[in-house]
């Protein structure tokens, strides 16, 4: 279109692959989101001094504040998104509900907190009588999961309030939140709607979103596998009331829950691009960016986008750096490798390449990748494929959950709703997606990789293969972790060829054809595998078509360590210390909220493990931690 681009970048994004492909970029001194990416005065002075027309604000941080938009109107620079008056009613959750009721819009009835409101005794009772247990409790001027609770009864009610005020106070830079009635699994239908200046609305057709963990999606679609056609005209035009309601200008996006009983309600109005925009840009052949550019120009949109139809099926998984099996904590790190097949129908968008730090202070994903084909099958067929051949080494992902999800059997029914992790555990998904045997394989290839690279860095006889004994000798054995778990293996290599074991148990069949530090060709019970190897430190990254793991050696001869403190409790995440709960002296019960740790703008509860007695606290409100630092001892009650 050629327009030149200015990015922004904080200290922790200097080398994120953003920052090289602008044509500019402008450091904002920082780490944190409120010192960098939330600072509506460095972002326009950044925009000033590099002599842009517009910001685009993304779809995070600040691109539903109405203040910054006025800002930048102030300053004489285009907001490229709606009006500062549709980003205000559409910002406030409980305004939101009151416009879309009066427009004729089904909504659900809600209740509002004040972020400085006294929680008094009765408001759990209110919350009884109007809504209904269980509540959901939502931030009112925030998304993407954050500032959100469930409270089944009335005992849960005041800790849920004032969590989701703190995480959204900390998220969006307020703390008021509102409770509504919890409909438990229902369908997440959210349609796209454009808008120009010419009073042009339309709607660019639904998308499903219903697989989520902690309220944020993780797998979307267009279209919906339950839409009719008369149910995607009275979704669309629900969403074209709704925008019409508000003036609304450029990208937004109308959210819907749905019953099982195909009844709709209005849930809120993201005033602005999607993260998941790329299935409906892939279904309908649209450039959503390329409108809300044209549109900020003040433009008419196009023709073709009121023609626009669906063909084929759309369907995208977000990568995150998180540890599944810990209950998705976040997780931070390197990214040494990232490679995914380029396979047809295929589109990556990511925020990360090799060499990328993964820091604690925004959101945990790291990329999208979306999948095109002529039905939901074969798009659902070919993402399964792309994410298992994918590799994501340095950080833990939810990549092994993606595939169960794609290839799991309700999923691949299309019958999905906000509940599918309810009757699927995600740890059990995972585990049940590669088999014991291919975890022995895969150790047993880390194992002579391993002394593939010690041979070939030997002075003497360094031809000679991995392992290899003229003379009979105790076989080669080494110890990895994984999972929280150690594997064993044995192995000896002469001239009657490899003998293995993996945790005392023999492997039968095993003929090994290559060894290379980066590449194994064994073949295992008459099946022959390639594994491809990436070795870090101590730690090995294997994938082929078998599966993938990660392996940690473990030091033969280990350094002696104390054991630490009995009762210690440590932090599960690196993170920000947000509340602490407890004082040295103190009784606490099983279960008793001990400290918060905020990490990648989510809260994370450290609980008391056992009853007991508070004997130390070692941590304070504002401190950094790391994984495994004692945040405080606790002494078990008799």
């Amino acid at each position: 279109m050629d327009i030149a681009t200015v990015a922004v970048f904080s200290n922790p994004d200097a080398n994120s692959p953003h920052v090289g492909l602008a044509d500019e970029s402008v450091r904002l001194w920082g780490s944190s989101a409120s010192d960098t990416y939330l600072r509506t005065d460095l972002i326009i002075a950044a925009a000033l001094r590099s002599g842009c027309d517009a910001i685009h604000p993304g779809y995070g941080f600040l691109s539903e504040n109405a203040d910054f938009a006025r800002a930048c109107a102030k300053a004489g620079l285009i907001f490229v998104g709606p009006s500062p008056e549709a980003i205000e009613a559409m910002g406030s959750k409980i305004t939101a509900k009151e416009v879309m009721t009066a427009a004729g819009v089904p909504v659900l009835p809600g209740i509002p907190i004040d972020d400085t409101a006294d929680l008094s005794a009765d408001f759990a009772d209110r919350a009884a009588e109007e809504l209904g247990f269980p509540v959901l409790v939502k931030a009112a001027y925030g998304g993407g999961g954050r500032g959100m609770r469930v409270a089944r009864d009335r005992t849960e009610l005041r800790e849920a309030v004032m969590g989701a005020r703190r995480e959204a106070a900390s998220a969006f830079g307020n703390g008021t939140v509102f409770l509504e009635h919890y409909l438990d699994s229902p369908r997440h239908i959210e349609v796209q709607i454009f808008g120009d200046s010419h009073g042009n609305v339309v709607h660019l057709f639904e998308r499903e979103c219903s697989i989520q963990r902690r309220y944020q999606k993780i797998i979307e679609e267009a279209p919906s596998p339950v839409v009719t056609e008369s149910m995607r005209a009275e979704l669309g035009e629900a969403a074209v009331t709704a925008a019409k309601a508000i003036g609304y200008l450029g990208a937004g996006t109308v959210e819907f829950v749905m019953g099982a009983d195909g009844r709709f309600f209005f849930l809120e109005v993201n005033t602005r691009l999607q993260v998941e925009h790329p299935v409906t840009e892939l279904v309908t052949g649209l450039d959503l960016v390329k409108l809300q550019l044209l549109v900020a120009e003040g433009r008419r949109l196009p023709e073709e986008v009121f023609r626009a139809s669906m063909n084929g099926h759309a369907i995208e998984a977000r990568l995150y750096a998180e540890d599944v099996s810990a209950g998705f904590t976040p997780v931070v790190g390197t990214i040494g490798r990232f490679w995914v097949p380029d396979l047809p129908g295929v589109r990556v968008d990511a925020g990360i390449a090799e060499g990328s730090e993964v820091a604690v202070y925004y959101d945990p994903m790291l990329a999208k990748v979306i999948a095109y084909g002529a039905t939901r099958d074969e798009a659902r067929r070919t993402l399964a494929r792309v994410l298992s051949e994918t590799q994501l080494h340095g950080v833990t992902s939810n990549r092994e959950l993606l595939v169960a999800i794609l290839r799991e059997a309700e999923f691949s029914s299309g019958e999905t709703d906000t509940g599918y992790f309810c009757r699927h555990d995600p740890g059990f998904l995972v585990d049940s997606a590669q088999s014991p045997e291919a975890s022995g394989v895969l150790a047993l290839s880390a194992a002579l990789a391993a002394q593939a690279e010690r041979r070939r860095g030997a002075l003497v006889l360094g031809t000679l293969p991995s392992g290899w004994r003229n003379v009979f000798n105790a076989p080669q054995r080494v110890t990895f972790g994984t999972g929280g778990r150690e594997v064993e293996v044995t192995y000896q290599l002469d001239d009657t060829g490899l003998v293995a074991a993996i945790d005392g148990r023999d492997v039968t069949g095993v003929r090994l054809y290559c060894a290379e530090p980066t590449q194994i060709d064994i073949e295992v019970a008459g099946v022959r595998h390639h594994i491809d190897v990436h070795r870090v430190g101590e730690t090995f990254y294997l994938d082929g078509a078998i599966g993938s793991a990660v392996l940690a050696e473990v030091p033969r001869f280990p350094e002696s360590r104390s054991l630490g403190t009995p009762g210690s409790m440590l932090a599960p995440m690196p993170g920000i210390v947000v509340r602490v709960d407890i004082a040295a002296g103190q009784n606490v019960t099983a279960g008793a909220p001990v400290v918060v740790i905020e990490a990648m703008k989510m809260e994370h509860t450290v609980k008391a493990p056992h009853d007991g007695t508070v004997q130390d606290v070692c941590v304070a409100v504002g401190q950094a931690v790391d994984v495994g630092l004692v945040l405080a001892v606790l002494e078990e009650s008799l």
